[in-house]
């Protein structure tokens, strides 16, 4: 006799926000100044400049790499604003709103992208792989994972030593197949650390769509099996991803342990300027995820509540225009960082055997070489 198939779990995302923009919880717009959702918008329309430009630029041969968050900005800002200045953040590669909404130097930002002396990552890493140390986020890494259990080790050192504060972690739902999505929820829930897990279900994996990576209709049914709280939220609604966030973060600081927020949205752009969606997504498909744009969805509403207009989005996408083109040209005319730096920040001082190699290098570099001297070390 053949087994039956389990019946299929659905769970309807939580949701503020139609896409009309018409309120369903109309007693949570109420705890949120409409003011600040207004700055939240603004932030994510510059956002959407920011990433346009910073594509361009890469097409011109001025930037090795990048990544977009276009279509998900809602996932980024909307936690940014629910949690406290203190709480930690471990993003992926398309947060940059988590870092740039706490004041993260737009300057900074660009300098990292650039790789000049004024990264602070001195150009060691490629570009997307920005650290915010100031704003409490933690700076990315290329392998898709990691964060995940550096997030629960770290919201777990901040129960042992009585913190009132939380850590998140960001990632895509291709890296909740890897490894350290397992072993970082199992520890958390097992340690009940204040963390929340946030997954960004795009529908896509790089090129691989979502239902060839997981037979589960939903990442959040993982929480069951570690013993946490999990959520499915509609990703492209920012009310939505504000209340998510806000209830797991006081979950976890009334020591319940942590949450997998699930964010159901859509990468609008390719996966980063080495992809090309149109060999694995029909433009009817991409049709339909436009239609739930996080963006025109939040500016119906605005619009209803008579703080926003054609005017002041027009302003708005002049500025965001305005300010990186600035910081870009500061950070183009800057040079790179010294080669001497190598030697920096690879333990807390320099041991003897760094001493030695930089002895090496500079005499190497003062060896008669014109290639050398004219490029002065750099």
């Amino acid at each position: 006799m053949a087994a039956s198939q389990p019946p299929p779990v659905e769970i309807a995302p939580l949701r503020v926000l139609r896409a009309d923009g018409t309120i369903l919880d109309p007693e949570f717009i109420d705890s949120v100044p409409a003011s600040d959702i207004a700055r939240l918008y603004a932030a994510m329309v510059a956002q959407r400049v920011y990433d346009d430009r910073m594509i361009k630029m890469q097409r011109q041969g001025r930037l090795g790499f990048y990544l977009a968050c276009t279509g998900e900005e809602a996932c980024a800002y909307g936690p940014a604003y629910a949690l406290r200045d203190d709480d930690w953040m471990f993003p992926a590669y398309r947060e940059p709103g988590v870092a740039l909404w706490r004041g993260f130097p737009l300057q900074t930002w660009v300098d990292n992208l650039v790789g000049n002396c004024d990264d602070p990552v001195k150009g060691r890493q490629m570009p997307v792989h920005w650290s915010a140390r100031a704003q409490n986020v933690v700076s990315i890494s290329s392998p898709v994972g990691t964060q995940i259990p550096q997030c629960a080790g770290t919201a777990y050192a901040m129960r042992q030593r009585g913190d009132d504060a939380v850590a998140i972690c960001f990632f895509g739902e291709g890296t909740s197949s890897e490894g350290d999505f397992h072993v970082g929820l199992n520890f958390a829930g097992v340690a009940k650390a204040p963390a929340i897990f946030f997954c960004r279900n795009n529908g896509y994996a790089i090129s691989t769509p979502y239902e060839k990576t997981t037979a589960t209709p939903h990442i959040a049914l993982r929480a069951l099996g570690y013993g946490i709280r999990g959520q499915v939220v509609d990703g492209n609604d920012l009310f939505a991803v504000i209340k998510a966030v806000r209830e797991a973060a006081a979950f976890a600081r009334a020591g319940h342990g942590p949450t997998l927020i699930e964010a159901k949205t859509y990468r609008l752009a390719a996966h980063s300027t080495s992809d090309d969606p149109k060999a694995y997504r029909s433009r009817e498909e991409e049709a339909e995820a436009a239609a739930q744009d996080p963006l025109p969805r939040l500016r119906r509403w605005l619009e209803a509540q008579g703080l926003w207009d054609e005017a002041r989005e027009q302003q708005t996408q002049a500025e965001a225009s305005e300010a990186i083109l600035a910081a870009l040209a500061r950070a183009e005319a800057k040079p790179h960082p010294p080669l001497t730096t190598l030697f920096d920040d690879v333990f807390a001082a320099r041991t003897p055997l760094l001493e030695a190699q930089a002895l090496e290098l500079a005499a190497h570099l003062s060896s008669g070489d014109s290639a050398y001297r004219a490029s002065g070390g750099h």
